[in-house]
């Protein structure tokens, strides 16, 4: 192949590049830049932006609504994350050796939620939480579990508890697929080798399994703790961070403040923070899975 010829295949490679490259320069790189720009910045839609240095970022650590939300978030995440993972394998487990069409079955019911729409599904799960003609107050009173009626979203004892129940149903269709196609490539084989050596159940899955399905492991524990992270539509379509700022995370309290008190550079300063946030947890993550490989 002559010198040309590959000067040519180059420039068309690059040439077939150049438009993913602009959309990832202007829709990614350009606002995260200007983000963490505006964040040094008193950037108000009332006036010209003043320049504040880190003023931002330190009145974030004393603002009790910012830490309420990075609380409220830290427990979202915590819960959430662990018991996705976990329930999710479990599931799979369960399923993968069915019937295809029994296996398929379940993986639908699973997943229905994801493709459903967050809208109509949190509007299914408000009438359920509804504090008059809601199921579960239906449900415990004729169970005899409850005295009265319970108004969950809008006790700050229930509500954050009642948005992290709603967000697992949403986040486990996801990591239940992934796991059945994971395990499905599973080297039976040598499953099979262990348990004629006497291998029980559980030791065949330790050593053998979960080694070959760490990779979609760590795939799932990333993505299902930014998911957490950005948890935003559940609260502003169910609770708008209330009751008493019970609900906020830092998503919403980012909406909040840009957007409706339109304070951007305060709210560019939480979104830093929140993608160092990620960054960090993710990298800890890596880090910990590359280690028991």
């Amino acid at each position: 192949m002559s010198r040309a010829l590959v000067r040519q295949e180059t420039i068309a490679g690059y040439l077939f590049l150049l438009p993913s490259l602009i959309f990832f320069v202007g829709f990614v790189i350009y606002p995260m830049f200007m983000c963490v720009f505006t964040s040094f910045f008193d950037s108000t839609m009332n006036r010209a932006d003043v320049f504040v240095g880190l003023a931002n970022y330190v009145e974030l650590f004393g603002d009790k609504v910012f830490l309420g939300a990075l609380r409220n978030t830290l427990i979202i995440v915590i819960v959430s994350v662990p018991i996705t993972c976990i329930f999710s394998l479990w599931v799979a487990s369960a399923i993968v050796n069915m019937p295809p069409w029994a296996t398929s079955l379940f993986r639908v019911i699973f997943y229905l939620p994801v493709v459903t729409g967050s809208v109509a599904v949190t509007v299914v799960w408000k009438w359920m939480f509804n504090n008059y003609y809601g199921i579960f107050n239906y449900l415990g009173k004729s169970m005899g579990l409850l005295d009265q009626n319970i108004n969950w979203l809008g006790d700050p004892r229930y509500a954050l508890g009642c948005i992290i129940l709603i967000l697992l149903t949403t986040s486990v269709g996801q990591p239940i697929v992934l796991y059945v196609s994971a395990l499905g490539n599973v080297d039976q084989s040598l499953v099979e080798a262990a348990e004629v050596d006497g291998a029980t159940k559980l030791q065949a899955f330790w050593k053998i399994k979960w080694p070959q399905i760490m990779p979609t492991t760590l795939y799932i524990l990333v993505i299902t703790t930014i998911n957490s992270f950005q948890c935003f539509a559940l609260i502003q379509l169910l609770t708008s961070g209330g009751p008493k700022h019970a609900t906020d995370t830092i998503m919403y309290y980012i909406y909040y403040t840009a957007f409706k008190l339109y304070r951007y550079g305060y709210g560019n300063a939480m979104g830093v923070i929140l993608a160092i946030m990620i960054a960090v947890l993710s990298a800890v993550q890596f880090k910990v899975t590359q280690s028991n490989e």
